[in-house]
């Protein structure tokens, strides 16, 4: 049955929903899972990946079905909620459907964000659990991280306190640390930022090591991003070893393997390579699993569930985070590189909203009443915005996988806004669709659904934009180019000398490029919209991440921490004292 998402907040279906949902036990029954491949936590489960993997490993694999967006609002434009509707949607055409989505902050889940659970009748449950830690990922990641921080620490304070035939007792050998040169931070999984930057180590000598530190939320970890990566837990425990968490005084990297911890930190990690099971509100399996940054990082769901989804399901569907000049960018040159998997279709969600602002509507403020100009029909703003969805198709084009338009609509936008959005679409020889999955659930996502199935029936011609070869430099040129837009790429001084560099180091040969750029803007400056012609990309720095092997160079400033706003989520969260009962997420 369909809920009333104009009565009903998502918190309210999701309770409603929940009532039904399937238990571990029939999980397993219904997805055809051996008894030991299913391990029960609560009222969800973690499914053993290696095990499902050797099971199946003869399985061809099923469609392949990436969802990215448009350059979005910094309200969103509904990429989960579409995906938990395509999913509704395969369902009802009587498809064995099923998908995966990045795991939520609890950072954005506490703040303005919300939960990123979809929202109405295209909603992932339970809300509770999805919301508030699941089944530990994220606070493994935390753990793990962290014990590289105090290693790196007490080392420091150890190598001052003892010269070298005291360090030799304690089987210690001198690292020399840098203590002005230090790669990485702490992780909290919160929106905070006071900890930004901090001074550690105040007190007296035994009480650490004093110096600068900084505070990154738990999602920007570098820990998160292998996770989403890896493929088994050997790939897990090389790449853990491999992570540079400073540099000695001469300028040679200090890592995990170094400070003798990574072991222990894939002893914390040990269950987190396990997807974790959710549920639709029309009960179609979802997993949840890793959940890294969209800008440092690859911003996808795990290589691991995509193997096993690819193998379970007849189509399986994926998320990529923000839109395909970043999400998708990265899911074709770097995800399905190291996975090997070919993706089918690319869904495009796009709304009428975002379409104005980039048609050179107001702002759109976080927090702040939706200006009246997106409520009201206005053709002109639309049109001139509609440039901005046209650009997203050709990148995906660009790949060979085929592109499909969602129209992800509200209850404000009219016929003729959604007939102009078609009427171009159409001249672009591309498959569009009306889904009103956020009202109607499965029922509302069949034209989508339909566009889906159809165009998976197409020929894929999938290739990378460059090759792992290709140097540096010139990767960061076409992808500003081919991609962004750009007329070309200006380096500054510093971020030229690491790329050549790291063009000429064998160790760096096989790094991916992750580019770090703004997600609200074609652009490195979140406040150009629309299709700008005639600008340069500055590259500023470029980041190493050496145990997820990836090269970020950096467009732009970019937190690890975001800030919380004035008027947070965790406001209107609370706990019936009588049931237990969570309320207020959303």
């Amino acid at each position: 049955m369909a809920y009333d998402p104009t009565k009903l907040s998502d918190w309210q279906i999701a309770e409603q929903a929940e009532k039904n949902m399937p238990t571990p036990e029939e999980w397993q029954k219904k997805l055809g899972l051996e008894k030991d491949e299913v391990l029960i936590h609560g009222r969800i489960c973690k499914l053993d990946f290696m095990k499902i993997i050797e099971r199946l490993k003869n399985k061809p694999d099923g469609k392949y079905i990436d969802v990215t967006a448009i350059t979005p609002t910094p309200l969103g434009e509904g990429k989960s909620t579409a995906t938990m509707g395509l999913i509704e949607g395969l369902a009802k055409r009587g498809k064995n459907v099923g998908g995966c989505i990045r795991q939520p902050s609890g950072g954005p889940t506490m703040n303005i964000k919300g939960t990123a659970a979809g929202g109405g009748n295209a909603l992932l449950i339970p809300m509770t659990e999805f919301s508030l830690g699941l089944t530990g990922d994220i606070n493994d990641i935390i753990n793990a991280h962290n014990l590289a921080m105090v290693a790196l620490t007490s080392r420091l304070q150890h190598e001052r306190n003892y010269d070298g035939a005291e360090l030799a007792k304690r089987n210690l050998k001198r690292l020399d640390i840098d203590p002005t040169n230090i790669e990485m931070g702490w992780i909290i999984d919160f929106c905070a930022q006071a900890l930004r930057n901090i001074i550690i180590g105040l007190g007296g000598k035994m009480d650490g090591y004093m110096m600068a530190s900084k505070f990154g939320i738990a999602v920007s970890s570098e820990l998160m991003a292998i996770l989403s990566i890896v493929r088994d837990l050997k790939d897990l425990r090389e790449r853990l070893g491999r992570i540079i968490v400073a540099y000695d005084k001469k300028g040679n990297p200090v890592t995990t393997a170094d400070l003798e911890v990574a072991g222990a930190m894939c002893a914390w990690m040990r269950n987190a390579i396990n997807p974790t099971l959710m549920s639709t509100v029309e009960y179609q399996p979802c997993m949840v699993h890793a959940g890294p940054f969209a800008n440092i990082a690859v911003g996808q769901s795990s290589i691991i569930a995509d193997r096993i989804g690819l193998k379970m399901f007849d189509y399986h569907v994926t998320e990529s985070g923000f839109g395909a000049d970043i999400g998708f960018e990265k899911f074709w040159n770097v995800k399905c590189r190291l996975s090997g998997l070919v993706p089918n279709v690319v869904v495009i969600v796009a709304t009428i909203r975002a379409l104005k602002m980039h048609g050179g509507g107001p702002k759109v403020r976080p927090g702040l009443p939706i200006p009246e100009e997106y409520k009201e029909e206005n053709l002109e703003l639309l049109e001139k915005g509609i440039a901005n969805l046209l650009h997203h198709v050709n990148i995906v084009k660009k790949s060979g996988a085929i592109p499909v338009v969602c129209i992800n609509p509200f209850y404000t936008d009219t016929e003729d806004e959604i007939a102009l959005i078609k009427e171009y679409t159409d001249e672009a020889g591309v498959r569009s669709a009306v889904s009103y999955h956020w009202l109607k659930g499965g029922e509302g996502a069949l034209e989508l659904a339909d566009a889906v199935i159809d165009a998976c029936k197409e020929k894929v011609d999938f290739k990378f934009l460059y090759p792992i070869e290709m140097p540096l430099r010139k990767r960061v040129e076409l992808i500003a180019k081919e991609v962004y837009g750009a007329d070309g790429v200006s380096w500054a001084a510093d971020a030229e000398t690491k790329a050549r560099k790291f063009e000429v180091e064998p160790q760096f040969k096989d790094f991916t490029t992750m580019m770090v750029k703004t997600h609200l803007s074609l652009t490195s400056d979140p406040t150009i919209k629309g299709v700008p012609k005639g600008w340069i990309l500055p590259v500023r720095d470029i980041l190493v991440f050496a145990g997820a092997k990836f090269l970020c160079p950096c467009t732009g400033t970019i937190s690890l921490m975001p800030g919380t706003s004035s008027d947070p989520a965790f406001r209107r969260v609370d706990v019936d004292v009588n049931t237990g009962r969570v309320t207020g997420l959303f």
